[in-house]
């Protein structure tokens, strides 16, 4: 299951649209920035039902 979310880039401030994958449940995992290319670690928190609960975005040096 996919789910769309508005995420803000650590790095340049752009908001972007995404999909997260939340088949896999509970995980981390990086992906670049659509605008600035940089890499953006992503902490994604899903619940017993298969919904996403938690969204958390960094820079992948902090």
């Amino acid at each position: 299951m996919n789910n769309q979310q508005s995420v803000q880039c650590p790095y340049c401030g752009e908001t972007f649209e995404t999909e997260i994958d939340v088949s896999g449940g509970s995980q981390e995992y990086i992906e670049d920035c659509y605008i600035c290319c940089r890499p953006i670690v992503f902490r994604i928190e899903v619940g017993a039902d298969g919904e996403l609960t938690g969204l958390e975005t960094q820079r992948d040096n902090d």
